[in-house]
């Protein structure tokens, strides 16, 4: 067995819901964070690229079910590159990132480029087959945007409310206020619009051409600098009418597209560049489907364990804000000190396009490890009908802390 390590990250800005990147399909946005990852490594042969691995939620429309071929054609690599796409809902790319560190640590291949997308925007409705041909009635068209569609009906009630009703009940089981909740989500928008003010990002993010006319998104849409918690106090309940959860303290529905190159250390002369992270630890974890957000804590743990570290060692989180409730939750288990995680905002202002959403965090936790000098760092997201994914990462560039 040999290490797997992350050598470059690269993503689309995230678009707003009907928003910048709407015009933009999916298997485009995925061809995007193909070459912008494949840019950050000239050196690579493409042709070397042992597996591509792909995440993506959706699949039913212009995803075209194995959106990771799609993208490896689209981008213009060799057509002797193969790719899979993978489907664990919200955590699909991180799913990609760890079936590639295995890939490379049992010597399955070398060099593996992964990543995820998704175009919430351009999810398909579908419609169902009927049972018997010629029926008479209408038909209900379902979206396939978000959440529970065409639900098999042994499924306890319980399992199938909606994301917002999930998360609510997980305010009333930790008593998380709303007040806290909008906190954290200012402290997300505030951090965020830093972040791309100091230049984070601009190692990061590729822009996207948006239309024929030339325009182009080169920043995160949904970011909200001027956001105060006087702000969100004024928005209405999502869900329950006397509720906590809003527009303002949950992630927006979002476009976007991200990949993460991983290889062995040997690989390193192919690729031309030094790794930025070693992939010390892996995680997953599940519970009852209502209980989603908060599987995180666990996955994180056992990731923690694989690695042969605990929270101690821990420097830096990325935690995929779905809502503010059950990252609160997650942050309050795990009794680490909030300001180290999303330090460059999180998805309750940058966005959350679904399958893409995992590699963002990967490669910004990688970059983050970069810029503090820091060692250990943990990348954790919650996932649709009660799973979780976790994985650490150590830094290997240069001087750690």
């Amino acid at each position: 067995m040999t290490d797997s390590y992350v050598y470059a990250a690269a993503r689309t800005p995230f678009g707003r819901f009907s928003g910048a990147l709407a015009g933009v399909r999916p298997d485009d946005l995925a061809a995007l964070a193909v070459k912008g990852v494949l840019a950050k490594v000239p050196g690579l042969d493409p042709g070397e690229i042992g597996d591509v691995v792909w995440g993506n939620a959706n699949g039913a429309g212009e995803d075209n079910r194995n959106v990771g071929r799609m993208a490896v054609l689209l981008a213009g690599l060799p057509t002797s590159v193969p790719a899979t796409t993978v489907n664990r809902l919200c955590g699909s790319s991180l799913d990609a990132a760890i079936i590639a560190s295995r890939a490379v640590e049992a010597g399955d291949a070398d060099v593996v480029l992964t990543g995820g997308v998704e175009s919430m925007s351009r999810a398909p409705w579908v419609l169902p087959k009927p049972e018997r041909a010629f029926p008479a009635g209408d038909m209900t068209a379902v979206s396939t945007t978000l959440g529970w569609r065409l639900v098999n009906a042994r499924m306890p009630k319980e399992w199938t409310v909606s994301l917002g009703e999930a998360n609510e009940q997980l305010a009333d089981r930790f008593s998380v206020p709303r007040e806290r909740q909008d906190e954290f989500a200012v402290r997300s928008h505030l951090l965020a619009d830093a972040a791309w003010t100091d230049g984070f990002y601009d190692d990061l993010v590729v822009p996207v051409e948006t239309d024929a006319k030339g325009n182009t998104l080169a920043r995160d849409e949904g970011i909200r600098p001027g956001s105060t918690v006087d702000k969100l106090a004024g928005l209405k309940p999502s869900f329950r009418p006397d509720g906590v959860i809003t527009a303002g303290n949950a992630s927006p529905l979002s476009d976007g597209a991200s990949a993460v190159l991983l290889g062995s250390g040997a690989a390193a002369a192919r690729i031309g560049t030094d790794p930025l992270a070693r992939v010390a630890g892996r995680g997953v974890f599940a519970l009852d489907p209502q209980d989603f957000g908060f599987a995180p804590v666990e996955a994180a743990n056992r990731a923690l364990k694989s690695a042969g570290i605990t929270w101690s060692d821990v420097c830096a989180v990325e935690l995929n804000e779905a809502f503010a409730v059950q990252s609160l939750a997650c942050v309050d288990a795990w009794k680490i000190d909030p300001a180290i995680v999303n330090t460059k905002g999180g998805a309750i202002a940058l966005g959350h396009p679904l399958g893409a959403s995992g590699g963002r965090l990967l490669g910004t936790l990688a970059h983050r490890l970069r810029e503090s000098g820091e060692r250990w760092g943990v990348a954790a997201i919650c996932i649709g009908v009660g799973q979780a994914l976790a994985v650490v990462l150590e830094n290997v560039t240069g001087e750690k802390r």
